[in-house]
């Protein structure tokens, strides 16, 4: 049932709201809402939907978020759909305008009133940013952020991989659970990262002890390992979605620690201090990591990243000092080199998280061959007059080798934030995971890990690092999502059409999208290019169905498993 739908039943319970023709007296209400009228309140918090979107928990207490209510309820049309931009004949409108001569999104800066739902399912995958307006499409956003169905849940330890559930399996049995209920695995979790978080909300809201996300850094570059392309205003409500839900997920005394370059650093703080309160703000954390710059370079070069440390409350953290302090150097040959975490156990007093390399003049070649006795591989580069002494096999002090994954932070800086921010058995989660290091050294110190990627090259990665580790993998089922991937991976327009006519028989087709126009037109859209084609598809597809919903979880329409209700079930603890 829509939210409104469901507000509208729940207000009608009392006949001073409703007029002789069964309207709801809208001016009445709001007039009740303005004052904190205590029967109105009372009704919105007998329904659990309006009491979860109206209402905010604090200390016990469900405090009337007053101004939400009266946007939603203020609203001209409660059925409006998500921003789209179309650039054809069979563009979508609202008040009989284009969207794209509405020009929304900069006249309604998306900082506030905007869900941005972002994500990709391949590292290339550049496409255009997707928005949700809270205060023009309440009801959808509600359906957008419900828990999801998850699907081909696995399990894997030293003997390999398995699946998680077969027909003989009982849900009590599927997840191991401590004594208060909460799941004690360590999970990795497949799909867009927002949609997941709200998915985690149930079972894990106000148990997990530290966050740790290294997210795209708004760089417009294309090395990156993640959609990248935002403009300013839509990375910060990228970012603030993410940030809303994932504060939902921490414990009184648990950190947030947010990474983050010179692009966005400083305006990222502003953000944080919006989300988590400006009192709450612990710490800023240099991590240097460059070395000299070149005689060539028209700038500063870059040198470090900024980490951002928020604890939830004003009053109790966890801080660990003891496990913080570093006190040695790396002395080779005469020269004083802080060696890279990914080969050495320490750092320096300063902190420093060098290259993986050292550059040194050619009468310093001796250094590199001192190396050797120290590592067992290396390699030299001859570069004009400098060489280079690369690290290959990058050993750490576990043994492992580095994945290779571009935006790997090194071991040692992970450990050191966990052993600081949290202790045994604590739950930390990245929901940012790339190659995994995170939830690496979660597990080497002792700790529960949750880990949400979208991307299927990096699982690769994480599985093959993981090796002999335990943990359950999960993933949300796709809907549309499965026709948006099949729409990026088209080669030629005679696939698109192909889609497109299974679109019209399985999809969830935005609202107002009329078939008939499309088919009248479909003479132009052939005269689009392939990259305005496939973002003409993808804008007709209803993004609150990405994935399928916890409330559809038994409608055949979605053909859910079996395997897929049972494991569902048992996740989020629900009757049969």
């Amino acid at each position: 049932m829509k939210l409104y739908q469901t507000l509208e039943k729940q207000i009608k319970k009392e006949p001073n709201y409703v007029s002789d023709n069964g309207e709801i007296k809208k001016w009445v209400v709001l007039n009740k809402a303005q004052n904190f009228d205590e029967e109105l309140i009372g009704l919105l918090l007998e329904d659990s939907d309006l009491k979860d979107k109206f209402f905010v928990k604090v200390k016990d207490i469900w405090v009337f978020k007053q101004n939400l209510f009266i946007q939603f309820l203020e609203q001209k049309n409660y059925l409006n759909d998500s921003y789209t931009q179309f650039k054809n004949k069979v563009g979508l409108t609202i008040d009989g305008k284009h969207l794209k001569q509405r020009n929304e999104v900069s006249l309604v800066w998306p900082f506030k009133d905007c869900v941005l739902e972002g994500g990709q399912s391949r590292e290339e995958d550049k496409r255009e940013e997707i928005f949700f307006n809270e205060i023009l499409a309440q009801d959808e956003i509600t359906e957008l952020l419900d828990p999801k169905v998850l699907t081909n849940a696995k399990r894997f330890d030293e003997s390999g991989e398995k699946a998680l559930c077969h027909s003989d399996h009982r849900e009590e049995s599927l997840f191991n659970r401590n004594e208060n209920g909460t799941i004690t695995d360590n999970l990795i979790i497949k799909g867009n990262n927002l949609l997941a978080l709200h998915s985690l909300k149930k079972e894990f809201a106000g148990k997990v002890k530290l966050i740790y996300i290294d997210p795209p850094y708004n760089t417009g570059s294309d090395s990156f390992n993640y959609n990248d392309r935002f403009n300013h205003s839509s990375w910060l409500t990228f970012m603030k979605n993410r940030l809303d839900i994932a504060k939902s997920l921490l414990t009184d005394d648990g950190s947030i620690l947010v990474q983050a370059d010179w692009n966005e650093i400083h305006y990222l703080k502003v953000l944080l201090d919006s989300v988590f309160n400006r009192e709450n703000f612990r710490n800023e954390i240099i991590w240097a990591y460059h070395g000299p710059g070149s005689p060539k370079m028209k700038q500063y070069n870059r040198k470090h990243d900024n980490i951002l440390w928020y604890s939830k409350s004003t009053s109790d953290w966890i801080f660990n000092g003891d496990e913080v302090r570093m006190s040695s150097e790396v002395h080779v040959g005469g020269f004083n080199n802080e060696m890279n975490a990914n080969v050495s156990s320490e750092y320096t007093d300063r902190g420093k998280i060098p290259e993986d390399w050292w550059e040194m003049g050619r009468d310093k070649e001796e250094f590199v061959e001192e190396m050797s006795n120290l590592y067992d591989e290396y390699e030299k580069i001859k570069n004009k007059n400098w060489w280079k002494m690369a690290v290959a096999a990058r050993i750490r002090v576990d043994g492992k080798k580095r994945s290779g994954y571009l935006t790997e932070k090194p071991y040692k800086l992970i450990e050191r934030f966990i052993k600081a921010h949290t202790n045994k058995n604590d739950i930390i989660l990245d929901f940012f995971a790339g190659s995994g290091t995170t939830g690496f050294v979660s597990n080497y110190l002792e700790r529960q890990f949750i880990l949400i990627e979208q991307l299927e090259n990096t699982h690769k990665i994480i599985k093959d690092r993981f090796e002999g580790m335990n943990y359950t993998y999960l993933e949300l089922k796709k809907y549309n999502q499965t026709f948006i991937e099949k729409i990026e991976e088209a080669k030629n327009e005679e696939t698109l059409l192909q889609i497109w006519e299974e679109m019209k028989a399985k999809s969830f087709l935005n609202y107002n999208v009329d078939i008939q126009k499309q088919e009248k037109y479909i003479e132009d859209f052939k005269k689009l290019s392939l990259q305005e084609q496939k973002q003409h598809l993808c804008e007709l597809l209803d993004k609150n169905q990405l994935y399928v919903n916890l409330s559809s979880l038994n409608d055949g329409n979605f053909e859910c498993t079996p395997e897929e209700q049972k494991v569902t079930k048992a996740f989020y603890q629900l009757k049969k």
